[in-house]
């Protein structure tokens, strides 16, 4: 078992209330959804990798620590711009996150997460990019990056598949980011160099693909990844060409420098992390019935 390792998680917020149309939740009249997203995404983060855990000792009506080999310390830092924020309407002590505002043009705050993880090189075991909605619910995620990087090194990074879940609907649970035609990350990798990798876990033999989308709102860099990155000439050149400045702060540097990788579909559960709602997952439809051949 390795040992407790030190997280940094930087995450990028920002919320204008007044309504525009587009397809992120950042902007919209009613606060309500984004404060409550933001505050799982924030507790979600300690619950599962800070401490303290313990077993509650019924017998003896006391408390005993728990998880102590893989608890980790978990330091989270939120970017955001100006006042466009709800950050004072999250209702969680100090311990959660070290607010850290900018001036930086909104749709860029990602990559002010990426100057925040640079800076702190040297400190931690693992730099983590996280957008401010999405939820880890896996206590052995850094265990299985760690496991991941040491049988395939460093040059490959694994990503989370990224899903949505539901009720009442055609179905439970959804990958939102399935494949998007080749050409749009052709330009920042080579899906065809070493496109598979496999290794036997619990006895079963996994799969990890190169992905057409490597997209999964978020990245996960060990200490010697982050450094290899950081030391880039595109690093922070705030270039913006996959997709958009969001997709681009979350994708293209890590595809760019690294062979990325996430789960194959059939156990894309391995590795994956939550976006809540299900904004995606309602757009699937049935097909339309076939017209009568009368």
């Amino acid at each position: 078992m390795p040992p407790a390792m030190r997280l940094l998680f930087a995450i990028p917020h920002y919320f204008n209330p007044t309504p525009k149309p587009g397809r992120h939740g950042s902007t919209g009249g009613d606060p309500a959804p984004r404060v409550r997203a933001l505050a799982d995404c924030l507790a979600a983060i300690q619950q599962h990798f800070g401490r303290p855990q313990c077993v509650i000792d019924i017998a003896r009506r006391t408390t005993t620590p728990a998880n102590k080999a893989i608890t980790s310390r978990a330091d989270v830092i939120v970017c955001t711009t100006g006042p466009m924020h709800v950050l004072d309407q999250v209702k969680l002590g100090p311990s959660y996150f070290t607010h850290q505002p900018t001036t930086a043009d909104p749709k860029l705050l990602g990559f002010e997460c990426h100057a925040v993880l640079r800076d702190r090189l040297g400190e931690y075991d693992a730099y983590c990019y996280l957008e401010d909605d999405l939820l880890i619910r896996d206590p052995w995620f850094f265990i299985k990056l760690q496991w991941f990087n040491g049988q395939f090194g460093d040059e490959a990074v694994l990503m989370p598949n990224r899903f949505e879940v539901a009720r009442d609907r055609i179905v439970h649970k959804a990958y939102v980011d399935g494949p998007i035609l080749p050409r749009v990350t052709a330009p920042f990798q080579n899906v065809a160099q070493a496109p598979t990798l496999e290794a036997e876990v619990f006895g079963g033999r996994v799969v990890f693909e190169r992905p057409l989308n490597p997209h999964s709102g978020a990245f996960f860099l060990n200490a010697r990844q982050m450094a290899t990155w950081a030391a880039q000439p595109y690093f922070l050149d705030r270039d913006v060409s996959f997709i958009g400045p969001l997709e681009s702060a979350a994708s293209l540097g890590v595809m760019r420098t690294f062979r990325v990788y996430k789960p194959a579909q059939g156990m894309g559960s391995f590795l994956e992390i939550e976006h809540p709602g299900n904004r995606f997952l309602t757009r699937i439809r049935l097909p339309d019935p076939s017209p009568s051949s009368a």
